[in-house]
């Protein structure tokens, strides 16, 4: 059976994982940011304003400057629904993508870390 992970642990890990993200050429995102593109990477689109903001907990202004930096870093993007015009759909990018694939590359190549701190 493995052993449970530790907090101490855990710390260790995820500073690891963000030196590299710190140490590459990647944007800096923020922890809303990040959580923001992984919801729209992770669960099935559709995804909009309101949409990100319920199941995030937070303000549709909230979530609506974090796609505004995303957007101009190009990890996500914004249209128009053509079928209700009054909402914005959140899309996906392949620059968000690829952003994602280097950033679980590195969460992989960093869990060694955990497991070693985790005894």
């Amino acid at each position: 059976m493995a052993a449970e992970p530790n907090p101490q642990g855990a710390l260790h890990f995820w500073h690891h994982v963000a030196l590299d993200t710190v140490h590459d050429d990647d944007a800096d995102l923020s922890a809303r940011q990040l959580a923001i593109l992984l919801t729209i990477y992770l669960e099935t689109p559709p995804h909009t304003v309101r949409g990100l903001a319920g199941k995030l907990g937070v303000t549709k202004p909230v979530i609506t400057r974090a796609l505004n930096t995303l957007g101009v870093m190009g990890l996500c993007a914004r249209r128009r629904d053509q079928s209700d015009k009054r909402n914005v759909l959140i899309r996906r990018t392949v620059d968000g993508t690829l952003y994602l694939d280097r950033l679980a590359a590195n969460l992989v190549k960093n869990a060694h870390r955990l497991t070693a701190w985790n005894g």
